[in-house]
């Protein structure tokens, strides 16, 4: 501002001087470290993604919890939580797939189950993802942890893997500048660390497999790999990188999908018997620990007030951890809500969803907002001023004004789909939910085959406000309903979206209704 007195005071022509503030401003605006201080004004992102991880697991939303996590319910009082959010399926593949293209996963070729050890890539290297888009606008970009979504390995001529060989597809390939994690859950083998486009492990063993909660699968495994030091492993890979991205002028995201409280459940000495809840609830407090690392980390480097974070899981409490006894302990992984993970009911979806972010959203603020994991992208896109293509994030809402608690006239979702391990859909609006189908979907009673054999009817309407546990199918008694609810989900199938926006094509057919009327 002194440079720019000093041009007007001067003795020269009017010209002269409106030439040298044009020059000034120019400079300003092109220098690049003046861009670079521009774009550091945008948030740091880290989203942090439990694996099988109940709704009724954290202490801030279940007040029967045996497990009490101290960590992640401090930071729900210093920002956000809400109560009403949901993974867009029940199990991890397609959830993870939402959650980085903002498309549900029914619209590809996976209509059920998850990805396995050498499945093939689920996201196309043409799909904008959020890491793209934020990439475009000057972020760094980084995938730390499980990935699940399909690696494509280099392929000896007889079809079989090699190793040795750089895989041609990872998270790289889909916009992320560093990937450094696992191939997919923790008791899925191969057991390598892959970082960006090679294994880090210089020579290969196989390992046996083993059971009950430390339970993995045979196969091959790195000689720079155990199980019991993945999380904590991964997690110090996290924080390095957090440290390493603050030293550089441009923002970061960083999604941190943990391999844990998933199976193996190998809780560390330092956790060991620290909970109410057995094994299940210390691996769960090694999870909430994680989450104090990297909060003291973002404090200690003097970026907390800027940086978005964000804890949620991929779906519901897993019935591996043992169910029974979990309710034995008086623990309720899924609180009040019907079935686990798997499930087509509430169990099986609704997750904890907290966010801080001391610039903009208010310290312990609740919301009772329908949200999807599907909505990062569209929330990412507002957050970074970036306009999204009628090809992009299909299935995702801007959320922002529920995480800053601005005002609203209308619901934010329309509608939100669900989708269980079995395929079976249920879509919900409001207090309704209509499920296409006959019992949970997934591994609870009754499954698929035994609502069969109960012959038990094939659509089931619940009002969750009155009845959360979806314990009275109420179908019959509101004909309408069902109606619209199936009408809609079929509009969401043949536009190929469920957002505003010009009619896409979805990658495969779809069906949703019940196979016997």
């Amino acid at each position: 501002m002194r440079f720019i007195a000093c041009i007007y005071a001067h003795k020269t022509s009017t010209f002269y001087k409106n030439y040298m503030f044009f020059w000034l401003l120019t400079f300003i605006f092109t220098n690049p470290h003046t861009v670079s201080s521009q774009q550091h004004k945008l948030p740091n992102i880290i989203y942090i993604l439990a694996d099988d991880l109940g709704y009724g697991d954290i202490s801030h939303l279940n007040e029967a919890s045996k497990i009490k996590t101290p960590n992640i319910d401090q930071l729900a009082a210093e920002g956000i939580s809400f109560t009403d959010a949901h993974s867009n399926s029940a199990v991890c593949s397609p959830t993870r797939y939402g959650i980085l293209t903002g498309r549900y996963a029914w619209r590809t070729w996976m209509k059920k189950g998850v990805l396995w050890s050498y499945d093939e890539p689920l996201i196309k290297k043409d799909r904008a993802t959020v890491a793209s888009i934020l990439k475009k606008k000057g972020y760094q970009t980084a995938c730390i942890g499980k990935w699940h979504l399909g690696l494509e390995w280099a392929k000896n001529i007889d079809g079989s893997v090699n190793f040795k060989q750089p895989l041609k597809s990872t998270p790289n390939d889909v916009g992320f500048d560093l990937f450094y994690g696992i191939s997919a859950s923790l008791d899925i083998p191969p057991y390598f660390y892959i970082e960006n486009h090679k294994i880090t492990a210089t020579k290969i063993d196989t390992i046996e497999a083993t059971t009950g909660k430390g339970f993995w699968r045979k196969g091959p495994i790195g000689n720079d790999f155990k199980h019991q030091d993945v999380l904590p492993h991964l997690t110090n890979k996290a924080i390095t990188y957090i440290q390493e991205s603050t030293q550089n002028n441009n923002p970061f995201f960083l999604y941190f999908p943990l391999p844990a409280p998933h199976t193996p459940i190998l809780p560390s000495a330092k956790f060991k018997g620290k909970s109410e809840a057995g094994d299940y609830g210390d691996f769960v407090l090694m999870v909430d620990d994680v989450v104090k690392q990297l909060e003291n980390t973002v404090k200690e480097l003097g970026i907390s007030e800027n940086t978005l974070i964000i804890f949620t899981s991929d779906n519901g409490f897993a019935p591996a951890a043992d169910t029974k006894e979990q309710l034995r302990f008086g623990h309720t992984p899924s609180k009040n809500f019907r079935g686990y993970k798997a499930d087509i009911y509430e169990g099986g979806h609704r997750i904890p969803f907290i966010a801080k972010w001391p610039a903009k959203i208010k310290k312990e603020t609740s919301s009772n907002e329908i949200i999807c994991l599907t909505d990062l992208m569209a929330t990412a896109a507002a957050i970074v001023d970036e306009k999204l293509a009628d090809n992009e994030a299909e299935d995702s809402y801007n959320i922002l004004p529920a995480l800053l608690s601005a005002p609203y006239d209308t619901p934010i979702r329309e509608a939100t789909v669900h989708h269980s391990i079995e395929g079976m859909f249920s879509i919900r609006q409001g207090k309704w939910k209509l499920v296409f189908g006959a019992g949970s979907g997934g591994w609870s009673y009754p499954t698929p085959k035994e609502a069969e054999e109960m012959k038990l009817p094939n659509y089931q309407l619940y009002n969750l406000e009155k009845d959360i546990s979806e314990t009275v199918n109420i179908a019959k008694e509101h004909p309408a309903m069902v109606k619209k609810l199936t009408l809609l989900m079929k509009s969401y199938i043949e536009k190929g979206r469920s957002t505003i926006g010009k009619p896409q094509n979805n990658d495969t057919k779809t069906s949703f209704l019940p196979k016997t009327p």
